[in-house]
C-alpha cells in the first residue's frame, strides 16, 4: 500500500519563481550558479564552499515551509566561490515524512533553477546496504530506486516551458560531473540510492528487498529533487555519506543522532570534496 499524499500546491512553478525573485532581491544578485542541497550532519560542509554573502532565512521566501528534523537549517546561503561562481546553499531540506506534499518537498530544488542554477548537487547521510561501505565513506549516486510511492509530476501539466512530463531518467546522475568528481578523488565509490518515504528506518527484511533490487544505499530524501531538476533541465550530482550500516547488517540499534555525529565529524573534509566538485564544473 502507497503512502498518502498530503495536498498538492496549488501552483508549485509559480510559487517557485515567486521565491526565485525573492531571493535575487534579498541577495542583490540577478543569478546563482550552483545549488546545493546539505543533508543531516552535512551543515558544517557549508563552511567550505567559499566567501559567505547573504544568509536569508526560508520563512522570508514563498512557499517554503520551516524544517522539523534535527540537523536540517532553514537558511540558505549566497556563497561566493574561488572562481566568481555563485552557489546557493540550502542547510536543511524537508521531507515527505514530516507531512509534506512532493511538490514542497522539491520546492527548494525548482527555486534554484529559477534562480538560474544549471547544476544541482544533492547529499544526504545514508544506510549502506553494500557491506563494502564503511561508516563515514562518500559514495557518489549512480542511480536510484524511488521507493516512495510519489513523484513531483504528479497532476496537472506544468507550465511553459516545462509542459512535459515524460522525462528520461537513464543519466539522472550526470556522468560528466561523477567523471569529475572521481578526477578529484578516484578512491569514490558509485552506488544506487533506494529512498523510502520514512520516517521510521527500514526493517532488515525491507533492507534484503532494497538490496535484491540492486540498492547499495537507503535514506529518505534526494530521489524527487533528482527528478525535479531534470525535469526543468539542470544536471544533478548527488553524494552520499553512509553514515550506518542499514538494519539487520550489524547488532546495533540504529540511532539518529548518531546519523547526525557521523556527518558533524565528516563535514568539514566533505566540504573540500563539494568544493573541489564545483571548481570543476
Amino acid at each position: 500500500m502507497q503512502p498518502m499524499s498530503a495536498p498538492s500546491v496549488p501552483d508549485p512553478f509559480g510559487m517557485a519563481r515567486t521565491a526565485a525573485g525573492q531571493w535575487a532581491e534579498r541577495t542583490a544578485t540577478q543569478r546563482h550558479d550552483v545549488a546545493v542541497i546539505l543533508g543531516s550532519g552535512w551543515l558544517a560542509a557549508a563552511d567550505r564552499l567559499g566567501q559567505v554573502a547573504t544568509d536569508v532565512s526560508t520563512a522570508d521566501l514563498a512557499g517554503f515551509p520551516p524544517p522539523s528534523v534535527p540537523g536540517h537549517s532553514g537558511v540558505i546561503r549566497s556563497i561566493i566561490d574561488s572562481q566568481g561562481r555563485r552557489i546557493m546553499a540550502f542547510l536543511g531540506r524537508v521531507h515527505l515524512y514530516e507531512g509534506h506534499c512532493a511538490d514542497t518537498v522539491v520546492h527548494a530544488v525548482r527555486t534554484a533553477v529559477m534562480a538560474g542554477c544549471n547544476v544541482v548537487l544533492l547529499t544526504n547521510a545514508a544506510g549502506a546496504v553494500n557491506t563494502s561501505y564503511a561508516v563515514g565513506q562518500p559514495v557518489l549516486i549512480a542511480d536510484h530506486l524511488n521507493l516512495t510511492g510519489q513523484s513531483p509530476l504528479t497532476g496537472p501539466m506544468p507550465p511553459e516551458p516545462f509542459d512535459f512530463r515524460f522525462i528520461d531518467m537513464t543519466d539522472a546522475y550526470s556522468p560528466r560531473l561523477r567523471q569529475a568528481a572521481r578526477s578529484i578523488d578516484p578512491t569514490l565509490a558509485e552506488g544506487v540510492y533506494a529512498a523510502f518515504h520514512g520516517p521510521q528506518f527500514e526493517t532488515p527484511a525491507e533492507i534484503r528487498m532494497a538490496g535484491r533490487l540492486g540498492a547499495d544505499l537507503v535514506g529518505m530524501s534526494t530521489v524527487l529533487e533528482t527528478i525535479a531538476a531534470r525535469h526543468m533541465g539542470a544536471e544533478v550530482l548527488a553524494c552520499s555519506l553512509v553514515t550506518n550500516m542499514a538494519a539487520g547488517l550489524v547488532p546495533e540499534a540504529i540511532n539518529h543522532d548518531d546519523v547526525l555525529a557521523v556527518g558533524r565529524d565528516s563535514a568539514l573534509q566533505l566540504g573540500g570534496l563539494l568544493a573541489e566538485m564545483i571548481s570543476r564544473l
